[in-house]
């Protein structure tokens, strides 16, 4: 099964504007050739950690192990991270890289690839398709590229800072994304990943808060919900606990596709261990609601 090969970001995708961008990180100098360029090698990087995933997704081709935390990892988490670290090793060696499976590793310069080959795991091993492939590229520790595939669906998302959100699924021409533009959460969908997270960070009246709130709430969560947030099919999603392997590639994306994407403080800030994104109209309401849990 292939996934993502034939989806084409448009010719022009990156214009003359795109360094102008209040999220443009500061003293970054990056030419439209290499910024195009390393887009598009984000999508190669997301192409390759799906080809490798759905080689073992529902199958018996490998075991379950527990790592220290007790959470889930196989044979195909590890096997993506190798061949998507391989290939930014060969492709920019002077990067730095972090990964879910197998840590950091120093770079030379100022840009990190960040990268969780399957976030949700526990989805993966259920033979549930919502998990994804997350690739995200940062530079002094700003977020700058993102990409989120649904390898099982054939859906994927790219953002790159002032270039927009683009998605496709199995198509070859992707389109423009933007989120929803519902005003209040009562008519809107919240996601999360895991509910018993609140309970971890003791902010479980504010899940209860949220839930009672919106007008449906599901657990359709880890990357997928952000693809739903970014495509406008849904307006909440909040994670408690988070690692930046997590959201790196999910900030640029949200914030590209119109919405806004902080850590329950209000912060844009990649390590804050906490974490939503929303269609930008309704964000306010929610961190009034999140921020004495942060």
């Amino acid at each position: 099964m292939y996934r993502f090969p034939r989806l084409q970001l448009p010719q022009d995708l990156v214009g003359r504007e795109y360094a102008r961008s209040p999220d443009w990180p500061l003293g970054l100098e990056l030419g439209p050739e290499e910024f195009r360029s390393r887009i598009d090698f984000a999508m190669e990087l997301a192409q390759i950690a799906s080809q490798v995933t759905l080689g073992f997704f529902r199958t018996k081709a490998y075991q379950v192990e527990r790592k220290s935390d007790r959470s889930p990892v196989t044979a195909a988490d590890k096997e993506a991270e190798k061949a998507v670290r391989e290939a930014i090793s060969k492709g920019y060696p002077q990067d730095g890289l972090l990964g879910e499976e197998f840590g950091s590793l120093a770079g030379q310069n100022d840009f990190e690839w960040i990268i969780d080959p399957i976030d949700g795991t526990k989805s993966f091993i259920s033979g549930v398709p919502l998990y994804s492939t997350l690739v995200g590229l940062t530079y002094q520790g700003r977020p700058l590229i993102g990409v989120i595939a649904i390898p099982a669906l054939g859906e994927l998302v790219m953002g790159a800072i002032g270039c927009g959100a683009w998605y496709g699924q199995d198509s070859e021409a992707m389109q423009r994304c933007r989120v929803s533009s519902v005003e209040s959460l009562s008519d809107g969908l919240f996601l999360t990943s895991q509910v018993d997270n609140f309970d971890r960070r003791t902010a479980q009246e504010a899940y209860r808060t949220l839930e009672k709130s919106a007008y449906v709430s599901r657990s359709w969560g880890d990357g997928y919900g952000y693809l739903l947030v970014a495509t406008g099919r849904g307006e909440l999603m909040v994670d408690p606990i988070v690692n930046p392997w997590d959201v790196a590639a999910v900030a640029p994306v949200i914030t590209e596709a119109g919405g806004k994407f902080t850590s329950w403080a209000g912060q844009v800030e990649l390590r804050a261990g906490h974490c939503f994104a929303s269609n930008g109209l309704i964000h306010d309401d929610v961190l009034r609601v999140l921020k004495p849990y942060a």
